[in-house]
Order: C-alpha cells, then sequence, then structure tokens
C-alpha cells in the first residue's frame, strides 16, 4: 500500500469511528453546529484512537520490534 493509499485508509477508519460516535450519542437530526466543545474533543479522541491502533498494527505487520522508539510512543 503506498502512503497515499495508507493515508487515504485511515481517514476512512477515522470518519467510521466519528461516524459510530455521533451515532452512539443521538440526536443526528441535530446540525453540526449544535456540536459542543467536548463533543468534538470526543470525536477527535475516537479518531485519533483509531488511528494510534491501526498504525501499531501496520508497525506489528511490518516487524517493528516492540522496543524501538516509535512503537514505545504508539502504545505508551
Amino acid at each position: 500500500m503506498t502512503p497515499d493509499e495508507w493515508q487515504a485508509h485511515v481517514t476512512r477508519a477515522a470518519a467510521l469511528e466519528i461516524g459510530k460516535w455521533l451515532e452512539a450519542r443521538g440526536r443526528l437530526h441535530q446540525p453540526i453546529a449544535s456540536l459542543t466543545l467536548g463533543d468534538l474533543e470526543a470525536m477527535a479522541v475516537s479518531a485519533i484512537s483509531r488511528w494510534i491502533v491501526m498504525q501499531s498494527e501496520k508497525l506489528q505487520r511490518a516487524g517493528w520490534p516492540p522496543e524501538e522508539p516509535t512503537v514505545t510512543l504508539l502504545l505508551g
């Protein structure tokens, strides 16, 4: 997968996570402008969390050792 394809894949996955969060929140009939800062932060956390999971899985598949600083940074 090229870097552009990977970015598109991760972007779609993050968008799906945001969609799941919005559906779980309910009130889908309300306009986006009604979202609070807390709502926006929760969506961002959801999307970022999904990116971290996907990136760590990609690194594992590529054979990066768990003690590698990049892997440690992603996984804590």
